[in-house]
């Protein structure tokens, strides 16, 4: 069966001073005192920033929720349907998103009309659902409660010009990056958190295959037996046939990844770069899922086709 690769997606709206934007935790909690201080981080780009009922909430009966499956799921899409919000910005990862995401209200977020989502790590299981339900861009990006959002300035600035000014941020290349198998190739981007994009396999939400896309992997603290195994499954699966190249992130208080990728992919044929800057590292750079680009292995660079946002 020939996999049906991945297209380019709608681009919602860049910002623009006076816009609202939501802090939402579907995942996990936030201390209050973080969310406090991302909101002051956002309003001072100008935005109108509301944190949502739930955002810095912990579940009576499970901690590493942000509150029960029905009150984040229920913030999250009064925040996406709210007409006046143009943008949803997760506090932070964790877990949780795959427990409340099948209770969304998919129809009426299509009505509701495009906005930005920003989030990585958990995130990514709502970036396929999104991508899948929605077919709408999104940003993987840092998230306004965590450490590198709050204390690292390169990391929110990167960010701000992808919401603001898109056009600043159309080719990236970070100083750090490296080339692992050389070449060129062109596709869509998509990927994220990788044992978030083997637990989104066969489900209503996940991505269906990674044809024709540049796929971006990362990770945080994961064996490398474990990464192996990701990789197997979504080889096995058949999810990585006719992808057309890879760029791998950060993988942070992981073990060495980097000639594992290359073992369990490199006889894929296509270009793979390393160590680009995106996930969970001390900086990170914000990088749109579901835009046409060119991945240059050799030099080590990204380019989208248009800008991140319209």
């Amino acid at each position: 069966m020939t996999a049906t690769p991945v297209t380019p997606l709608e681009r919602p709206k860049r910002l623009t001073e006076g816009d609202r934007v939501v802090i939402a935790s579907p995942s996990g909690p936030a201390p209050h005192d973080r969310i406090e201080a991302g909101t002051a981080i956002l309003r001072s780009w100008g935005l109108d920033v509301v944190v949502a009922p739930h955002a810095g909430a912990t579940s009576e009966q499970f901690s590493y929720l942000a509150g029960d499956d029905e009150a984040r799921a229920a913030d999250f899409e009064a925040a996406w349907c709210d007409p006046d919000v143009a943008a949803v910005v997760c506090a932070r990862g964790g877990y949780g998103v795959q427990r409340m995401v099948d209770r969304l209200d998919w129809a009426a977020m299509r009505a509701a009309g495009p906005k930005v989502l920003v989030g990585y790590s958990d995130i990514t299981a709502l970036h396929s659902a999104v991508a899948t339900h929605l077919g709408l861009v999104s940003l993987h990006g840092p998230m306004s409660a965590t450490e590198v959002f709050l204390n690292d300035e390169a990391s929110p600035e990167h960010l701000r010009r992808t919401l603001f000014e898109p056009e600043s941020v159309q080719e990236l290349g970070p100083g750090d990056a490296h080339t692992l198998v050389g070449g060129r190739a062109q596709g869509v981007t998509v990927g994220g958190c990788l044992s978030l994009l083997a637990g989104e396999l066969g489900t209503p939400t996940g991505v269906p295959s990674a044809a024709g896309g540049l796929l971006l992997l990362e990770d945080v603290d994961e064996k490398a037996y474990r990464i192996d195994g990701y990789l197997t499954h979504l080889r096995r699966a058949g999810w990585l046939d006719g992808v057309n190249g890879v760029v791998l992130g950060s993988w942070q208080g992981c073990e060495p990844v980097e000639d594992l990728v290359v073992e369990r992919l490199g006889d894929l044929g296509v270009p793979i770069v390393g160590n680009f800057g995106f996930g969970h590292c001390p900086s990170t750079i914000t990088v749109p899922l579901g835009i046409p680009a060119t991945l240059d292995a050799d030099a080590s660079t990204l380019r989208f086709d248009v800008p991140a946002l319209a």
